[in-house]
């Protein structure tokens, strides 16, 4: 089988071939819905009919070289940068031994086969079966769509996929090595082995801190994105340099970038757009135009093609098969790791190729034009027939998922949150916006409204509104999600604040720390300070440098008695769903017995995070956190108001501590939900409206404090001393 035709294409105009791809693309998936055939065969068809052994309508040039290449490459980095880290580090030693068993049982079956029933030499049946062992994750996008990929099956197939590729390169390079030598080098198969944990020591080591470096320097998406490619691309053509396949690096490289992406954010709406409308389906279209579906009239092709696509194919299923057995999975399970391991694309193209082009000592070539012909046959077959048993699979295993969702002793309790983000500044905008989005779980209900209030109608007041209006329209709109834009004239901006999550029923509200104007300005300042008397609702407060992608800890500090609030489900959740987003870990330092409450918060809305604990016997001992508190972390502080159960008297030097020692760290102020009466909020319209006797004076508060330091003073050094071994982070 000739690469290209002389024939020359119907179509040789580039826009017209353009447009003819974008139609494709376009008409594709509305056709097939409606007859229930997967995309991905309709892709791959529709690439056969306007292909060159087709209607010949396009010729494959180097446009679908390029942007073939693009999209396998694409398609494996999506594959990496959508893994939940948690869930494959829980199923990664399953995926090792998949790995083995989905290499192993190809190799053996393929080799036997090739020697005994098509009567190969054992170099060329070694290099024939390391095709069969290798597999493609072309059906990733059909577990993307149904929503399972956080399933074991799918983590334990994309695991067995890395060890299956690596073993078959290895094998690819020792058989070459045999060929060209007559003997079989240990050395040059550890030579390969150190090269590969050298590539892989320096992606781990150098593409995090880049990342963490320009993502702290560089804001705009556009960038971003640029920046995220170009990483891709570069471990991919690192991958090539020593010797393995580019679509290794490039999972790779989705595996370490996957932490800077959060699902939530609007540039993992960027990656998965781009990749899903052009590049992945101009993949799909440059394979089908690969197939000869000419080749079926040869016989000695049909009883080659037949060889090999019954070895590839049975072989895959043994191997799931056995998986399934040794892990007591289901058949739905085993038809999942079947259907995402059994397509062979990328590594079986340039192992005949490879075999095609090497010359035998009586002048034949390893591999004739039939070989090359059988094995684009079954590629036609296991691509066709990959997607069919994944789509079912996926389909049974949401079906599950979502009767397992609701069963009443495992069901999360739905949560119906009402959400508002008071923005002023549009420098502060995108990251509260991002914070709320991130802190929103999957169950939730509710609605999200970013508000300005403004107090005078001036030109400028009104540009400011509108401009933090519509950057938060544009954060929104990339990360497909929604959230109402409220512009608000009232008295001040605290009124209008409070008028807002009355009329609204607002249960959350997320806020910017501001800035000290002055020496005599508080920590908080007064209109947090204001909001904070005048509302029971779940308030957190936020000042951050870095952006939250950047984040490496989350360490969270919680007062006694945090469990009996109201709030306290509430504000664990927001957390849980902040570190699930970001892929980092989350430090809870706190008394035991809150510990298992903690626990049982994150178990209950299903969020697999990586927690750890600190155990702390009195509030204060945050205090020790001053100098382990890095640049990268973010440091949470759960605190308390005045008349809830979890206050005590040393949180009155809190903010003053917080300014003093925590200036120049990012740091977040939560402040739990409570039952309990309101107060109202005091204005110049009504001065004597505050009851003076609620509560006692600040400078009463100070002078017993001092006094109750100074008597505790001794006991308390004594007790540190003894502590700060237990709180290191």
């Amino acid at each position: 089988m000739a690469i290209t035709l002389a024939i020359t294409p119907f179509v040789t105009n580039p826009v017209l071939i353009f447009f003819i791809v974008l139609m494709i693309i376009l008409l594709t998936p509305l056709v097939l819905n409606k007859l229930k055939i997967p995309h991905i065969i309709g892709m791959i068809v529709a690439g056969v009919v306007i292909g060159p052994y087709g209607l010949n309508i396009l010729a494959r040039d180097m446009s679908f070289e390029l942007f073939g290449q693009v999209g396998l490459l694409y398609l494996m980095f999506l594959a990496g940068i959508e893994i939940d880290m948690y869930h494959l580090k829980l199923n990664l030693k399953r995926g090792l031994i998949f790995g083995l068993l989905t290499f192993l049982f190809p190799m053996i079956i393929g080799t036997v086969a090739s020697v005994y029933l098509l009567h190969l030499d054992w170099v060329t049946s070694v290099l024939l079966a390391s095709m069969y062992a290798s597999h493609t994750l072309i059906a990733y996008p059909v577990v993307a769509r149904f929503g399972v990929t956080k399933n074991p099956a799918v983590m334990i197939a994309i695991v067995g996929t890395i060890i299956a590729v690596i073993g078959a390169l290895l094998v690819l390079a020792a058989a070459i090595n045999v060929h060209h030598t007559g003997t079989f080098s240990v050395i040059d198969l550890l030579k390969l082995l150190g090269e590969l944990a050298i590539y892989c020591i320096v992606i781990i080591y150098t593409f995090p801190r880049i990342t963490r470096w320009f993502f702290k320097n560089f804001h705009d998406r556009v960038s971003q994105y640029v920046y995220i490619m170009a990483m891709v691309f570069l471990a991919a053509w690192f991958a090539q340099v020593i010797g393995l396949e580019a679509v290794l690096g490039a999972f790779f490289a989705g595996l370490v970038l996957n932490r800077y992406v959060p699902n939530a954010s609007s540039l993992m709406a960027h990656i998965e757009f781009i990749g899903n409308a052009i590049f992945i389906p101009y993949f799909l279209l440059g394979v089908g135009m690969m197939i000869n579906v000419k080749v079926i009239t040869n016989l000695d092709t049909i009883i080659i093609a037949l060889n090999m696509i019954v070895v590839a194919i049975v072989s895959k299923w043994i191997a799931a098969w056995i998986a399934q057995k040794i892990y007591g999975m289901d058949g739905a399970e085993r038809k999942m790791m079947f259907g995402l391991s059994t397509a062979h694309t990328a590594v079986a193209l340039a192992v005949v190729t490879i075999g095609y082009y090497m010359i035998m000592p009586d002048g034949h070539r390893m591999m004739d034009e039939t070989m090359l012909n059988g094995t684009v046959l079954m590629i036609l077959v296991t691509c066709a027939i990959a997607p069919i048993f994944t789509t079912q699979a996926a389909a049974k295993i949401k079906i599950k998922m979502l009767a397992e969702e609701n069963e009443e002793d495992d069901k999360p309790k739905q949560r119906v949150t009402n959400t508002l983000i008071p923005v002023a500044n549009p420098v502060t905008t995108q990251s509260l916006v991002e914070m709320a989005l991130m802190m929103r779980g999957s169950n939730e209900e509710g609605s999200m409204y970013a508000l300005h209030v403004r107090n005078d109608n001036s030109p400028k007041s009104r540009a400011m509104g509108r401009s933090s209006l519509n950057l938060v329209q544009k954060t929104t709109a990339e990360s497909n999600f929604e959230i109402t834009p409220l512009e608000r004239y009232d008295l001040n901006t605290v009124t209008g604040i409070l008028n807002t999550v009355e009329e609204r029923d607002i249960n959350e509200l997320i806020i910017g720390l501001h800035r000290k104007a002055n020496v005599i300005d508080s920590f908080l300042g007064s209109k947090i300070e204001h909001i904070l008397k005048s509302t029971n609702k779940l308030v957190i407060i936020s000042r951050c440098f870095i952006p939250l992608n950047t984040v490496t800890r989350i360490v969270v500090s919680v007062p006694p008695k945090a469990q009996y609030e109201t709030g306290f489900s509430n504000w664990v959740a927001n957390l849980g769903n902040l570190a699930h987003q970001i892929g980092c870990r989350i430090i809870f330092c706190c008394q035991h017995e809150i510990q298992p409450l903690i626990r049982g918060v994150l178990h209950r809305n299903r969020l697999r995070v990586r927690h750890e604990f600190r155990d702390v016997e009195q509030w204060d001992d945050f205090m020790l956190l001053a100098n382990r508190i890095l640049d990268d972390d973010l440091f949470v502080v759960v605190s308390a108001r005045v008349s809830s159960v979890s206050y005590n008297d040393d949180m009155v030097e809190q903010p003053m501590f917080l300014q003093k020692h925590f200036s120049r760290n990012n740091l977040v102020l939560i402040y739990p939900e409570q039952f309990g009466e309101e107060v109202s909020l005091t204005t110049f319209a009504d001065p004597l409206s505050q009851k003076m006797a609620n509560s006692p004076s600040g400078l009463w508060l100070r002078v017993h404090n001092w006094y109750r330091q100074a008597i505790q003073l001794k006991k308390r050094v004594t007790q540190r001393n003894r502590r700060i071994k237990k709180i290191d982070l």
